[in-house]
């Protein structure tokens, strides 16, 4: 290393972890780890380092390549690297919690490294942490019928497990209240146009509903439990595969097994959703159409076998056909829980009932024409 120029690095890529010597760096480093906390004794990508400047108390910032370390600095960095620090400040991460992949938004990726290094959260013998209490705050909210935002006050209750939000009118009560076990909050920063914004998801009346709601300041209601594993547009035809082509937003939740999917991104109620079980029931996915289907504009296609039916879609390029392949081989290739067997009598209930009512309709209808 040579320590008046800056430190000296070799790198090899190995899956998704970049090895810096003998320094293994977060999947999400995917650039060059250029920056260094040298008070931390870890190797960072340019996007962290502007994180870690925030806190100068925790972690001091410099430039591997431009900046001076003397032999006591580089002898701090040897001593510890990625993988020690790892070890001591991700000691005892939740099962639960969720860790910020290479692409989501850096609001997300700030709260990972701030809960790690300022809150000490997740290490062996760190902060007992209390559980939150109540929050109450207002949150612009998008409307359901429209695309405006509107101002409107959410209470966070931590003993009773709810989220409550309520309109404008002093005095009433609250126009949803919202279990915390039935609740997800994924940042969506592009899809709501905001760097603050915040997807909530929860069932109500048999449906996923959603509210898209962002803080002007990013002190976002702190229930960030899981993420979509893959989001995007494609087109999908009907049971009979004989319907037109229609093009629609889908959203794959692996925690849930359900691919839901909408008219547009920003919809309140899904449009319908289908359960994925496992290869063991006889769920599959294959990277085609079924022989005697063409898709409407896009041509790239996937079919999902269920014990019901086939659904067949086509993808706008062979990139995200790849991309919701191995997407929805990874959830095929999980094994069932007892919540996912829940789940899916739910969908399979769903599913028929959407393709009981325009067979009675229609029965009715023949009915009506032999009078």
């Amino acid at each position: 290393m040579s320590h008046a120029h800056g430190v000296g690095c070799s790198i090899s890529v190995c899956g998704d972890e970049i090895v810096v010597e003998t320094v293994v760096i977060v999947a999400w480093h995917r650039e060059y780890p250029d920056w260094a906390s040298y008070k931390l004794g870890i190797f960072i990508c340019l996007n962290c380092s502007g994180v870690h400047r925030n806190f100068p108390d925790i972690s001091r910032v410099k430039s591997v390549r431009l900046d001076f370390w003397d032999d006591s600095t580089v002898e701090f960095m040897t001593h510890n690297g990625n993988l020690r620090v790892k070890a001591k400040y991700e000691a005892r991460v939740p099962a639960f919690y969720y860790i910020p992949q290479a692409n989501d938004c850096l609001v997300l990726k700030e709260q990972w490294i701030r809960a790690k290094y300022e809150r000490q959260e997740f290490m062996a013998d760190g902060k007992t942490i209390s559980p939150p209490g109540n929050r109450e705050g207002f949150l612009w909210k998008r409307g359901r019928d429209n695309a405006q935002f509107l101002r409107r006050k959410f209470v966070l209750l931590a003993r009773e497990g709810l989220l409550k939000y309520y309109t404008k009118e002093e005095g009433k009560g609250p126009k949803a209240v919202i279990s915390i076990r039935d609740l997800n909050a994924t940042f969506e920063t592009e899809k709501i146009g905001n760097p603050h914004g915040l997807q909530i998801t929860y069932r109500r009346e048999g449906h996923i509903r959603n509210l898209f709601v962002y803080h002007e300041s990013g002190k976002l209601v702190p229930l960030i439990t899981r993420n979509y594993l893959k989001q995007g547009f494609m087109e999908k035809t009907g049971p009979k595969q004989r319907e037109p082509f229609k093009k629609r937003w889908f959203a794959l939740d692996p925690q849930e097994r359900r691919l839901l999917y909408y008219k547009n991104p920003l919809d309140a109620f899904e449009q319908g959703q289908v359960f994925l079980g496992s290869n063991e029931q006889g769920y599959d996915v294959y990277e085609d159409l079924p022989k005697g289907v063409r898709g409407n504009r896009w041509k790239a296609g996937l079919t999902i076998i269920t014990p019901e039916r086939r659904f067949v879609f086509t993808c706008p390029s062979e990139k995200e056909q790849r991309e919701w392949l191995e997407s929805f081989q990874d959830v095929l290739s999980r094994p069932l829980t007892p919540l996912n067997l829940l789940v899916g009598l739910h969908c399979r209930g769903y599913w028929l009932s959407s393709l009981l009512v325009p067979l009675a309709a229609a029965s009715t209808e023949g009915s009506h024409g032999r009078r």
